[in-house]
């Protein structure tokens, strides 16, 4: 089985791309169970900053191919149009992309903490069989091993805590502002524990379930708000974080530029943090209004990236042993299968050679008939223990396929079937 990923992310794809081939949970486990019903194995990890499919299949081109294919499908794009920001990686290159995905590593902001429980979604709600369940598995071990190995999760770890960082820049002081949240989930959650830690105060959490936004704005002391409401607020409002899983823009230029003429001049910062964006790009153009999306912070993990290369070079070291394992592993399984061959047509000989002495034995005792077959047995294992250790080695070397092909040869295995 050949194990290929076809992706785009942040590195190659600005969120206007991005958003085109976002998937929630639902449509990610649904176009994974799709791709596995031909493919076989499939998982798709779909985030604010890449949307990725990893497949196993026999035919490593035929597999690529369908995965791109999905993805020029969810994007909606004419044909090739998003070939220039598709990335294609196999085996080896594979499996260490997707260890330096759930350790971190590759995020728009390093070390960021929501991507391991992301990888840990996708893989449960995905379709894996043997190879991607061995893939996913080991990945979230390196994911883990680099957090708890490393300071590379240290605060700014994730794009809300970026957000707070951006917002505390552009004021100088949160303290007296008003803050509104968009959203009630997970990543509102956490840009509200980290505007609080930097002295904010969140008075509005908005929300389409009113019963989400109240359960949230119980925890912040902030007053709930259907969204249908959200206009009146964002003429009080001075920072407003939205972060929500709506399909389409929450917050509308016309419904900002109505909102902006009670302002009086007073500033408005948004920060969108939501992939499809829930903020209308045509915001920024209004006066008084400065609009940032997932994008525009690079800037503040910029700022973080020197204080963390140290940490950042111990955890590509620990997701490189851990790539290097799954390789091993990998490679086994081309020896595997000739070592299996082998001992089951040594088995097969001692057995028809036994079976042609039928008639000799009857003369023996059950104890003497054990002792024949233990025998026998113990000859075969001893000749058989000293190759299968050699493939075993070998099957981590370049020459690991070689071995498997040379014994194949050998001893004419699997040449009934031909």
């Amino acid at each position: 089985m050949a194990l290929v990923l076809v992706g785009v992310s942040h590195h190659r794809a600005p969120v206007e791309l991005r958003e085109r081939v976002a998937l929630d949970r639902q449509q990610a486990a649904e176009l994974s169970r799709s791709l596995a019903l031909v493919a076989g194995e499939a998982v798709c990890l779909s985030t604010c900053n890449r949307t990725e499919i990893y497949l196993a299949e026999a035919d490593a081109e035929v597999a690529e191919a369908r995965a791109a294919a999905a993805l020029d499908a969810l994007s909606g794009l004419e044909p090739d149009a998003l070939a220039p920001a598709v990335y294609r990686l196999r085996e080896e290159a594979a499996a260490l992309h997707l260890f330096r995905v759930a350790a971190g590593l590759d995020s728009l902001v390093p070390g960021e903490g929501e991507i391991l429980g992301q990888v840990r979604a996708a893989f449960e709600h995905g379709a894996p069989g043997p190879l991607l369940d061995r893939l996913f598995r080991q990945a979230l071990h390196a994911g883990k091993k680099v957090r708890s190995r490393t300071a590379i999760a240290e605060s700014p770890a994730s794009v809300s805590a970026a957000a707070a960082v951006l917002a505390q820049q552009l004021f100088g002081d949160l303290a007296g502002r008003r803050i509104v949240l968009v959203g009630a989930g997970k990543v509102s959650e956490l840009a509200g524990r980290n505007l609080l830690s930097r002295g904010a105060e969140i008075h509005v959490v908005a929300n389409r379930t009113l019963d989400r936004a109240e359960d949230l704005a119980r925890r912040f002391g902030a007053e709930p708000m259907p969204l249908a409401e959200l206009a009146d607020e964002l003429g009080r409002a001075d920072v407003v974080v939205c972060s929500t899983g709506a399909p389409g823009f929450v917050i509308g230029a016309e419904d900002m530029a109505a909102a902006v003429k009670g302002r009086r001049g007073r500033p408005l910062f948004l920060i969108d943090l939501a992939v499809p964006r829930d903020i209308d790009p045509a915001v920024h153009e209004l006066d008084g209004c400065y609009l940032y999306n997932l994008d525009d912070l690079e800037a503040v993990v910029a700022e973080s990236l020197a204080v963390r290369r140290s940490e950042a070079e111990r955890a590509e070291s620990i997701v490189a042993g851990e790539a290097e394992r799954f390789q091993a592993w990998l490679a086994s399984l081309e020896v595997v299968p000739a070592i299996a061959s082998l001992r089951a047509r040594a088995e097969e000989i001692r057995a028809g050679e036994l079976a042609r002495l039928e008639g000799r034995f009857k003369r023996l005792s059950a104890a003497d008939r054990r002792a024949v077959e233990s025998l026998t047995a113990g000859i075969v294992n001893k000749l058989l223990h000293l190759p299968t250790v050699r493939m075993k080695q070998a099957a981590v070397t370049a020459d690991g396929v070689l071995y498997a092909h040379a014994v194949r040869h050998l001893f004419g295995l699997g040449e009934e079937e031909r």
